[in-house]
């Protein structure tokens, strides 16, 4: 098998799907964790104005709609969190996100005080993190905010993860990273762009240029720069597609680095340390 096989297999990619089958499958492997697990009254996820938080969003609160109307009464909810580090942006699209998504609930926690706190304090310590580290402890603040509203809420974290962003590694191991369910986990990029069209969102959420917009050297730096490979040649890859020799270099390499973010914590039983 070869690695391009087992890396699709590894993130179940299909090479064509039914928008509105995943749709279905994605509301109804939410609708049943909650079914399952009696603690469960709601789901939490950040939202950023992006692709994958809008899609991830969206379906989240159409499974809470269904589990209240099956339920006869409000028991569910979705919490969407705005997270922005001082002034977003891209504000606006926050708020068309927000708009289509329609959550029964919208906290928004600015993290720029904690983040600046805890930078104070390293700094004290003899610690200076560089730009790059700081985009990390902003990835890692706002997934502590959104596990500490679920905590009040006997709700879980949503992540957003999904093929195109696995195989990179590209996102903070236990920040973004960091989540109780991955929805929209075996969707690469076009996948998730085909639900969002099947769900009628306005067209500017996911025909945007994807950014993690993490770093202030850097500000709404595109991933696909940061990568040095487009989406397209990374979803082609996953839907078992010929690339260049070149990217596809690349994006093995990004993958063979980055095992030990798609993997628990290691112990001595595992291979990741001889």
């Amino acid at each position: 098998m070869s690695l391009q096989q087992q890396i699709i297999e590894e993130l179940r990619v299909q090479p064509t799907i039914d928008a509105h089958e995943e749709i279905r499958k994605t509301i109804d492997f939410l609708k049943a964790y909650a079914k399952k697990h009696a603690f469960v009254k709601g789901f939490v996820l950040g939202i950023s104005g992006g692709q994958d938080s809008t899609l991830t969003g969206k379906l989240a609160q159409l499974a809470v709609d269904e589990l209240n109307e099956e339920a006869g009464e409000a028991t569910y909810s979705f919490f969407a969190v705005r997270l922005p580090y001082g002034t977003q942006f891209d504000e606006q699209d926050c708020q068309d996100a927000l708009d289509f998504i329609q959550p029964t609930n919208i906290y928004t926690v600015n993290i720029k005080e904690a983040v600046d706190a805890s930078m104070r304090n390293l700094t004290n310590a003899g610690i200076t993190l560089s730009d790059f580290a700081k985009g990390n402890e902003k990835a890692r603040e706002r997934m502590k905010v959104q596990y500490s509203i679920a905590a009040m809420h006997s709700a879980v974290v949503l992540g957003t993860d999904h093929a195109a962003e696995a195989i990179t590694g590209f996102y903070t191991k236990y920040g973004d990273g960091g989540a109780d369910l991955m929805p929209i986990f075996r969707l690469n990029k076009r996948q998730g762009k085909q639900l969002l069209k099947a769900l009628h969102c306005p067209p500017h959420l996911y025909e945007k240029v994807p950014t993690a917009d993490l770093e202030e050297g850097r500000p709404a730096l595109p991933d696909e720069v940061a990568l040095g490979i487009t989406y397209e040649e990374i979803d082609d890859y996953l839907e078992g597609k010929a690339i260049t020799d070149a990217a596809k270099d690349t994006l093995e390499g990004y993958y063979l680095r980055s095992q030990h973010k798609r993997h628990m914590p290691i112990t001595i039983f595992d291979d990741f340390w001889k």
